[in-house]
């Protein structure tokens, strides 16, 4: 028997011979009570309490709106992923799919703009789960800003409806996002852009 055999062997029989696993109480509230006015407005103030930029506008407004935070921020060169819509993007920036582009050249750009997979209210955290239309980790970690774009409709009040939104992309790999990237972990100070952007806007559109 080789080593690994053997540590398989012990795991193996470790595992038959433990007590089973206790039930996981679920006491937590799993669903929200908000109206869709209150759970948006609670939305922004979690977002404005993480220093995050944020916008409002319809649908149909889209690109200037998106044109109003980039040229807010002074962003002109902008990296969006392979599939995201073309008719809502604005004239007058230049914007460039990222095609497998290496890390030195996705951090040459002024930022980034994506779509979202949903977004939650009660802890003012957005979610990617990394589809055509939001890019690969790679885009939303490098460039020091990103705007992400996020509608009423993706909007959960609670975590357990969060995550149940995403219940068809289990083998997704999820980010979770609130706010721009921080941390206080070195003698307490605060030093944003450690891990991520230093500049995060969202647009609500709806």
């Amino acid at each position: 028997m080789t080593a690994r055999e053997e540590i398989l062997a012990r795991v193996r029989k470790s595992i038959a011979i433990s007590a089973p696993a206790a039930p996981v109480m679920r006491e937590y509230r799993q669903t929200g009570t908000l109206s869709e006015a209150d759970k948006i407005a609670l939305f922004v103030e979690r977002l404005e309490d993480y220093n995050a930029g944020v916008h409002r506008c319809s649908p149909e407004d889209l690109p200037a709106k998106i044109a109003e935070a980039l040229t807010a921020r002074g962003k002109a060169r902008i990296l969006i992923p392979p599939g995201f819509p073309a008719g809502v993007l604005p004239e007058g920036i230049q914007f460039t799919r990222d095609e497998a582009l290496e890390y030195k050249a996705i951090d040459a750009f002024d930022g980034a703009l994506t779509m979202a997979s949903g977004a939650i209210a009660m802890t003012g955290s957005i979610l990617l789960t990394h589809s055509e239309a939001e890019g690969r980790r790679a885009l939303t970690l490098i460039p020091d800003y990103h705007l992400c774009i996020v509608y009423n409709h993706q909007l959960a009040e609670t975590v357990p409806e969060g995550i149940r939104a995403l219940a068809g992309r289990q083998t997704s790999p999820i980010t979770t996002i609130a706010g721009p990237s921080a941390t206080a972990d070195i003698e307490m100070t605060r030093v944003k852009g450690v891990h991520g952007p230093r500049t995060l806007d969202v647009i609500i559109a709806g």
